[in-house]
Order: C-alpha cells, then sequence, then structure tokens
C-alpha cells in the first residue's frame, strides 16, 4: 500500500525558512509527479509547487523566488525549501503523488496526512 509521510513543519518568524520532506514507500516502481499543496483556514486548497520525472517544475505565483522544490527519485522523496516566509504562508502543507506504479498496480492522486506551517508577524 503507497503511504506518503510528511515532515518537518513548525513555528517560524517572518522571513524565516523551513525544509518539508515527504518520503513515498510501498514499493514503489516509478512515480510521474510529486508536488505540495497548501490549505489555510477557510481556503481552498492551492498548488504550491509540483516536480515531475522529468524535471518540469510548476510554482504558485505567491511563492515564485522564495520557494524551491526539489526531488530525489532514488528515494520517491520531494522536499521544498521554504524562505523568506511570510504570514500568509500560514497553512497546512500536503503531499501529493501522481501516476504511482507499484510492482502490481497503478494508482493516481495520494496525498499525505498533512504538516502544519505557522509564520508569526
Amino acid at each position: 500500500q503507497v503511504q506518503l509521510v510528511e515532515s518537518g513543519g513548525g513555528l517560524v518568524q517572518t522571513g524565516g525558512s523551513l525544509r518539508l520532506s515527504c518520503a513515498a514507500s510501498g514499493n514503489i516502481f516509478s512515480i510521474n509527479a510529486m508536488g505540495w499543496y497548501r490549505q489555510a483556514p477557510g481556503k481552498q486548497r492551492e498548488l504550491v509547487a509540483t516536480i515531475t520525472t522529468g524535471g518540469t517544475i510548476v510554482y504558485a505565483d505567491s511563492v515564485k523566488g522564495r520557494f524551491t522544490i526539489s526531488r530525489d527519485s532514488a528515494k520517491n522523496t520531494v522536499y521544498l525549501q521554504m524562505d523568506s516566509l511570510k504570514p500568509e504562508d500560514t497553512a497546512v502543507y500536503y503531499c501529493n503523488a501522481d501516476h504511482i506504479a507499484t510492482m502490481t498496480s497503478i494508482g493516481y492522486d495520494y496525498w499525505g496526512q498533512g504538516t502544519q506551517v505557522t509564520v508569526s508577524s
């Protein structure tokens, strides 16, 4: 069974940095795209950044120049380096992985449990 486990959230002051990690497990053969989404209280979940196996990266306009997504395909892990954090970055951050092939099946749209990021002003 495929699982995504996030780590690295926490409380930081404005201008600070955090690094999120998400590791996928479950006899995985390949993963197409991995990424991060976030959901603030009272708001819809939104894209933060995604990265494909081929290295194509997409960022939300609100995080361009401040966040960096990277991936270690050998470890089935995706990272999100968040710098120059702002109070408006406060949200629960969710890891997402799409089109995962295991030794026995192919599945789509997996989500982690979420990790809280709080930026104080």
